[in-house]
């Protein structure tokens, strides 16, 4: 699924593809990955950003205030901009990278659907994501888009890490998220409250 998403937005099957997903809003971390982004572009010329959200601000205001700064770079033939998605699956599927940047978060639900699609997740260092993230080298302090540019490029680099950490995200969402393990722990406590 993730080849028919790349396929159907032109971009080829083995470039680099690192995206971020969520509300457009300055608390969710566009700002910081869009820094990131510019500055991985430098080093990685193959790589290809993905931002998706709706804007909910103003007049768009947030968005285009993002594609200026993507524009001042001269970068923009390397981004893909998606509003709404209805089916986030192949979106998922098709990211090598996948980072929340947000600067708060309680839990990521866009994480662990990066992470239950094969993805490896870079995310800033909130509650949510350490509740999600168990490699803590996964993990960059928030508003610090030097240091997600660094963790990105290092998993550009080194795509056996990069495979790595994405099969490990994607087993322990699988063991401690999935739908059986729900209506398994469900049915438990009905049973406990019966009794």
């Amino acid at each position: 699924r993730g080849n028919q998403f790349r396929i159907l937005h032109g971009i080829p099957p083995d470039v680099p593809l690192v995206g971020i997903v969520g509300e457009l809003i300055v608390l969710k971390g566009q700002r910081d990955f869009v820094l990131a982004a510019n500055e991985v572009a430098k080093k990685h010329p193959d790589a290809r950003f993905v931002i998706a959200g709706k804007d909910n601000s103003l007049d768009n205001k947030f968005r285009r205030e993002l594609k200026r700064l993507v524009k001042v770079s001269r970068f923009e033939e390397r981004f893909l901009w998606l509003d709404w998605v209805e089916d986030t699956a192949p979106l998922f599927a098709s990211f090598d990278i996948f980072v929340s940047a947000s600067h708060t978060e309680s839990f990521g639900l866009a994480m662990l659907e990066a992470m239950a699609s094969g993805a490896a997740v870079i995310a800033t260092d909130t509650a949510g994501a350490r509740e999600l993230v168990r490699d803590p080298d996964m993990l960059v302090p928030v508003r610090d888009p030097v240091a997600l540019a660094e963790k990105i490029s290092e998993l550009i680099r080194d795509s056996e890490r990069r495979r790595s950490v994405a099969a490990e995200a994607e087993h322990y969402a699988r063991e401690n998220f999935s739908l059986e393990r729900m209506m398994d722990e469900t049915e438990g406590l009905y049973r406990r409250l019966l009794n």
